[in-house]
């Protein structure tokens, strides 16, 4: 048998394999000193260069873009020992599109043993990197926000190495009453707040921060940049700067608040696991931001050993405030409202106080958010509402004839549906004109509540007076005014405080405006001589605070009342 082959078979097998090679396979053949000698149709057809362009080129320009130089010296070095390389290349096309090649180099030796020429056989893998690219999207990403989720934190922890005294800080920030807003303007509508409000943080972040959706309408950022305590607070009066600009929902602006904790460690050599270091963090800034929230919200709070304390406490007292209502533990105390022009009491404004037997006079600031937060406000509201209808009823009887009494009514309590019915009912019991009535809500409570409309022409139905109180924080349209019964408008403290300052132009601007639409105006926190002057300068209508008396009980009430004047 003869098995001697011919030249042309063996010319015509090397055509064979070389066809073969040019169909199946991206083929390029480099020289020993990087240059390009040969390249197939396919390495030209997904590279998008042509041969005369890549030939006698050095092969590390179609991938330079994404490696450094050590990954070049330590691919060389494997090929110069004579042997085989075999791995993923990210490329880079002539239109600048990205590609992904699985390669095997070969080097061919020489006598030498030495490498004189390599041979780099790919397999394009574009398709399948740019699926696990998305998959990695999926995973890594939040698609409503398109910010890094929580799956995404875990792997950064991970794969991240923390130095040894590096200071880590950790924000966490939960937006304030955010269910307000799913509930009054839709889901759609809180999705698209979460979006602004993401890009909001983002503006306020640097490039090496990482800013994490948490889930629902909490976020995560992280600072390893060593800042000082300043600029960290500095961020944090920035964060809740920016994102209380208002937003417009349907026909109305929208302030929004968030609470934010923030926690700050340093990295020690103790410390080796970087996930359970920055978990550490996250929960500590939880616990920060819980605190804020529990402290009115639209704040910061810096975790430090006495937080825990805090936290402590106030989880007592909420387990305490459970029964203080059936214990008798509530009572109301009162701050006159004078008339600024003759200094007569005209008026009180009731205040819920809560003296409890393990931890005495608790501030309304401690106890009034937990009230609200587990609905109980609802219950105490309707107790106030029959305590204050009551005392005013025996104060008239008695000849101390204040022409009004005031309440603070919760958003929680505003909303209920059978807020109206009962009003009416506690009026008919304690048999008090409704006229004497005036039921105080914020600018919030209007504008965030759906039905507010409704619920405000139910009280002028009844004859009942409707306050906006602390006026002038947090919004800046005003159409509501016209369009609402609205009797009186309650310049906030902290106007009154800095009219020195800004605070004039405010001051005067709402006092202007409230006699224009036909509204009594009281100034809060009136605290000396010279702020009463200029609000009696101004024409406005009435006044509270301490330079005329603290809150106080009925009976000092009725003796204040029949004094001539306070001052």
């Amino acid at each position: 048998m003869n098995n001697t082959v011919s030249v042309d078979e063996i010319e015509q097998q090397l055509k064979n394999t070389e066809y073969a090679l040019n169909v199946s396979s991206i083929v390029i053949t480099i020289d020993d000193n990087g240059n390009i000698q040969t390249v197939n149709d396919k390495f030209c057809e997904i590279s998008k260069y042509n041969r005369d362009e890549l030939i006698g080129s050095n092969y590390r320009f179609i991938i330079a873009a994404y490696y450094p130089e050590t990954f070049f010296n330590d691919l060389e070095r494997i090929l110069r020992k004579g042997n085989v390389w075999h791995g993923e290349l990210h490329g880079i096309t002539k239109d600048g599109s990205d590609y992904w090649v699985d390669t095997t180099m070969v080097p061919f030796l020489n006598g030498n043993g030495s490498p004189h020429q390599y041979i780099a056989i790919l397999h394009n893998i574009t398709t399948r990197k740019q699926y696990e690219t998305y998959i990695e999207s999926m995973a890594y990403n939040d698609t409503l926000t398109r910010l890094s989720n929580r799956n995404y934190l875990s792997k950064w922890a991970v794969e991240h190495k923390i130095d040894a005294d590096k200071i880590m800080t950790v924000l966490f920030l939960d937006l304030d009453r955010f269910k307000y807003i799913n509930d009054n303007f839709g889901h759609a509508n809180g999705d698209y707040v979460l979006q602004e409000i993401a890009k909001r943080l983002q503006q306020c972040l640097g490039e090496s921060d990482v800013l994490i959706r948490q889930g629902g309408d909490e976020f995560i950022i992280i600072l390893e940049n060593n800042q000082s305590d300043e600029a960290i607070i500095d961020l944090a009066k920035k964060i809740l700067q920016q994102v209380s600009v208002p937003i417009q929902l349907l026909d109305k602006q929208l302030s929004i608040h968030l609470s934010i904790g923030i926690s700050r460690e340093t990295n020690t050599k103790v410390v080796l696991d970087s996930t359970s270091f920055i978990e550490s963090l996250i929960k500590k800034a939880d616990t920060a931001m819980l605190l804020a929230k529990k402290q009115g919200g639209n704040n910061y709070c810096i975790s430090t050993p006495e937080q825990k304390i805090k936290m402590d406490r106030l989880f007592n007292i909420e387990l305490e405030i459970k029964d203080a209502l059936k214990k008798n533990e509530f009572h109301l105390v009162y701050q006159p409202l004078i008339n600024l022009k003759n200094n007569q009491i005209v008026g009180v404004e009731s205040l819920l106080r809560w003296s409890n037997q393990t931890f005495g006079l608790v501030s309304p600031g401690e106890f009034i958010p937990i009230l609200e937060k587990t609905g109980d406000i609802v219950i105490v509201g309707k107790w106030i509402l029959w305590t204050v209808c009551n005392q005013m009823k025996q104060w008239l009887e008695s000849g101390t004839l204040l022409q009004k009494i005031s309440v603070n009514v919760s958003p929680i309590q505003f909303r209920e549906t059978n807020f109206i019915d009962d009003l009416q009912e506690i009026l008919n019991e304690t048999q008090l004109d409704a006229s004497y009535l005036e039921i105080e809500v914020t600018e919030g409570t209007i504008l965030e509540i759906k039905d507010s409309a409704k619920t405000l022409e139910a009280l002028q139905g009844l004859g009942v007076k409707v306050s906006i109180d602390d006026f002038g924080t947090g919004y800046s349209s005003l159409s509501y005014l016209k369009q609402l019964p609205i009797d009186t408008l309650k310049i906030d403290k902290s106007f009154i405080d800095d009219l020195d300052a800004d605070g004039e132009i405010i001051v005067n601007t709402i006092i202007n405006m409230g006699k224009n639409l036909r509204f009594r105006v009281i100034a809060e926190g009136i605290e000396n001589k010279q702020q009463l002057d200029y609000l009696k300068q101004q024409k406005c209508h009435e006044g509270q605070g301490y330079y005329f008396s603290k809150p106080v009980d009925s009976k000092e009430i009725q003796r204040l009342y029949h004094k001539v004047k306070l001052h």
